[in-house]
């Protein structure tokens, strides 16, 4: 079945290599650091998910903004990465950073690892200087206020790999958002207040085009999925292999007319998303046309496949479901639609049981899924089918996307998913619990401080540096609530990042 917008393995992404240098020393040195920038490119990228191109030396102002500027033209390039091997006066690269677009990783690094001591002289000083290169590039960043991450230290070292993996994996997540059509099927849920928010800047900031299609579009696609049996007959039979399906959902089974409802609502929704060239979407169980079911399997397997989703019209979440995924492809676990349901509050074991009404990724578990059939008691449709797990065990981030007027906000938890204390038999979604860092008191009081959404990202395939990474690429407020934190710091750290985001944007 063709995915829209495929990402899953990240193969159409590159970052650019780029090496910093100058005339001053020579042809014969400009060799030499050609034939290390090699050396130390061979070594960093096959331990990338996405493709590292190494591009000739820079050494002067036309050429640095020639490279730029073809970066930034390039839909393939996620990113450009920068190593000032030798001693690259900052005045040269003033104009390619003010052309450049895309996400920039300072790799402060060496050619070699460890110093020749008895053999140093100043010919090996003059070619090898990136211990001071990259400070006079460092301040060209900071003078020019351009965001960016930095990684440093030798690339032969697993630390410093994965410090460029992870920036990889948030550029391939800022890339996806960039380009992400986002398909709402109604409006969002009446009277609530977060899952609003204002979609001309998010393409302003984020870049996602939020467009609305009327729900009956999607039944009409729907009921031409239906129609074609033999389509819904090879669905069927693939979840028939691929889950426990319960008797009454069975071939046979006095609810299999169900399960084929929810195929052609699985196959009319990839058909519509598909034309309208989205890779995410919304739903709202208060405006289903004539849907037979709120959509419930579909969304499960859609998110599974990569595409984000956002539940009650919440079209923030779903753009972080599908930078989550993109950013997490082809590593285990995945990402999806959270929501903080109801808590565990005994004193010092204090839980957090996540779920949704349906729509929770099967990604999040290695276990086999039920399929199952349950009534909803909302929405006022034919019970809906489902997949229903515990999430695996294991730490995880919960991450919220949040427009605040001014902007938007990324407010991140990380947390530790643990197995439910007891069985949950009359509780039939998929769901996760877990334990916030650092302790649930200080998490929930800084949520709450920083008015975090309720509609949230779980991932368990990409930690908090990707986040942070990701967050910086777009440019949107950032707040980390982990082990480190304390409810006085936090406030104080809110009040420092809303003041600088509204002086960053001017008044």
């Amino acid at each position: 079945m063709t995915q829209v917008n495929p990402q899953a393995t990240l193969d159409s992404y590159e970052v650019w290599f780029l090496t910093g240098s100058q005339g001053l020393y020579g042809e014969e040195t400009l060799r030499q650091v050609e034939e290390q920038s090699k050396a130390v490119h061979a070594q960093l990228a096959g331990a990338l998910p996405v493709k590292l191109v190494w591009k000739p030396v820079l050494k002067d102002a036309d050429g640095i903004r020639r490279a730029l500027i073809e970066a930034s033209a390039d839909d393939r390039v996620i990113g450009v990465t920068t190593w000032m091997h030798t001693f690259s006066p900052a005045k040269m690269w003033i104009g390619g950073l003010q052309a450049l677009t895309k996400p920039l990783l300072h790799l402060h690094t060496q050619a070699n690892v460890a110093l020749p001591w008895g053999d140093i002289d100043f010919d090996f000083m003059n070619l090898n200087q990136a211990a001071h290169g990259d400070r006079e590039f460092g301040y060209a960043l900071a003078r020019l206020g351009v965001r960016h991450a930095t990684a440093v230290g030798h690339v032969s070292d697993p630390r410093v790999q994965q410090r460029v993996a992870n920036w990889t994996r948030a550029a391939a997540g800022a890339a996806a958002v960039r380009e992400l059509k986002l398909t709402r099927f109604g409006d969002n849920m009446r009277y609530v207040a977060v899952t609003e928010g204002d979609k001309t800047e998010a393409e302003i900031e984020l870049g996602v085009q939020v467009n609305t299609w009327a729900v009956n579009e999607l039944a009409d696609a729907v009921a031409a999925a239906g129609a074609d049996t033999a389509a819904v007959d090879a669905l069927v039979a693939e979840y028939d292999a691929q889950y426990d399906v319960v008797d009454d959902l069975r071939d046979g089974g006095a609810r299999r007319a169900a399960l084929r409802d929810g195929a052609a609502i699985e196959l009319g929704l990839r058909a519509l998303l598909e034309q309208n060239g989205s890779a995410a979407f919304t739903t709202n169980f208060e405006d289903l046309g004539t849907l037979k079911q709120l959509p419930g399997l579909a969304v499960q397997r859609l998110m599974a496949d990569g595409y984000g989703f956002g539940a009650e019209g919440d079209w923030k979440t779903a753009v972080l479901v599908r930078a989550m995924n993109v950013a997490g492809a082809g590593l285990p676990g995945g990402a999806s639609l959270m929501e903080d349901y109801t808590y565990d509050l005994t004193p010092g074991a204090e839980k957090i049981l996540g779920a949704h009404m349906l729509e929770v990724s099967p990604t999040l578990t290695t276990s086999t899924p039920t399929l199952e059939i349950h009534p909803l008691g909302i929405g006022g449709k034919d019970d809906p089918v489902r997949l229903v797990f515990t999430a695996d065990a294991g730490e995880a981030v919960v991450v919220a996307l949040s427009d605040t007027r001014d902007g938007f906000r990324l407010t991140a938890n990380v947390v530790d998913v643990v197995p439910p204390t007891e069985a949950l038999p009359k509780l039939p979604v998929g769901r996760a619990v877990w334990e916030p860092r650092p302790s649930f008191p200080v998490a929930a009081e800084a949520w709450l401080t920083a008015g975090a959404a309720h509609h949230t990202v779980m991932t368990t395939a990409v930690g908090l540096q990707v986040v942070e990474d990701l967050a910086t690429m777009v440019g949107t407020e950032f707040l980390v609530i982990d082990e480190h934190t304390t409810a006085r710091g936090f406030r104080d750290e809110l009040r420092l990042q809303q003041a600088w985001h509204r002086l960053d944007r001017g008044f």
